[in-house]
């Protein structure tokens, strides 16, 4: 057996990539195959092989092969070794559609300019919860969750969803599910579940039942008409626009975002402070039926 204490250090970062692959597809999904490893690194089998054989080797208790799933699942003992498994480092890697993270470069930036962000608070579930989801989401089936409320129904209450998409907003982490609750699909903010538990049965919707999510509209946006003329031209200029139209297309169930994530004024008048909410709507009738929450 290869000494871990020896030889983590030692390892290339190629293979460290790999190796924290497939400890996040294992925790995350549930299940790490072959083809996953070919799939996301673009290597032969036998390589995916070694990698796997290479992994067990370093953490015997952390992956158990399963012939029902021709592939590894992670042990009750699990512990990862590469991996930073934190939904903070895990939800923008999903987005972003990247398989691993933790450049060797670390902080130091690679293009030699500095890039900062804005210090926003965490809103994020905890890691076994995150899993959860993402389990019952690859796998269709359903979902027991415990959700905290803003509605005037009980906190906490448990609930049955089937959940098939994650949402980024910007601000902050949604699953969209289907309620069982209220029969219709709908969107879970991911820091109010405060527990989640994947069952054995099969969801019985699907994303194609989703019409807010499958169907694409357009929003037809315009500087606030109260903005001085050069302020009007800057903003067309900004957004890339031709003529005093800015069309940005979306899914439906995403629209109230949109609006929201871009400031945009949506009373009746368009009394809102110009300098604050620099857009209006144009179709307003068209897509108000979709996002009656983001309008005044």
């Amino acid at each position: 057996m290869v000494s871990a204490k020896k030889t983590l250090n030692d390892i290339k970062w190629g293979s460290r990539q790999r190796l924290q692959y497939i400890e996040m597809m294992a925790y995350y999904t549930g299940v790490v195959t072959r083809t996953d490893i070919v799939n996301a690194f673009g290597i032969s089998d036998a390589a995916a092989t070694k990698d796997l054989n290479f992994y067990s080797q370093l953490a015997p208790a952390n992956l158990i092969y399963k012939q029902a799933v021709f592939g590894f699942v992670p042990g009750d003992a699990f512990s990862e070794l590469f991996a930073d498994l934190s939904p903070a480092v895990v939800l923008p890697m999903l987005a972003a559609n990247l398989p691993a993270t933790g450049s060797p470069t670390g902080a130091n930036p690679i293009y030699g300019i500095s890039v900062d962000s804005l210090p926003l608070p965490s809103r994020l579930p905890s890691k076994s919860v995150l899993a959860q989801l993402i389990r019952a989401i690859r796998t269709r089936r359903k979902l027991t969750i415990k959700y905290h409320s803003l509605s005037d129904r009980e906190s906490k209450d448990n609930r049955l969803i089937e959940p098939h998409s994650l949402i980024n907003t910007g601000l902050r982490w949604h699953v969209r599910a289907y309620s069982e609750e209220t029969y219709d699909f709908r969107d879970f903010v991911l820091s109010r579940i405060v527990d989640a538990q994947l069952r054995d049965e099969v969801a019985e919707s699907s994303v194609l039942y989703d019409d807010d999510w499958t169907e694409i509209i357009t929003l037809q946006l315009t500087p606030h008409p109260n903005l001085a003329q050069a302020k009007r031209e800057s903003l067309i200029f900004d957004y890339g626009a031709r003529g005093d139209m800015i069309e940005l297309t979306t899914r439906r169930a995403l629209v109230g975002y949109v609006l929201q994530r871009l400031a945009v004024d949506t009373s009746v008048d368009h009394s809102l402070n110009p300098n604050a909410y620099q857009l209006i709507v144009m179709n307003r009738d068209e897509i108000e039926p979709f996002a009656g929450w983001a309008f005044q």
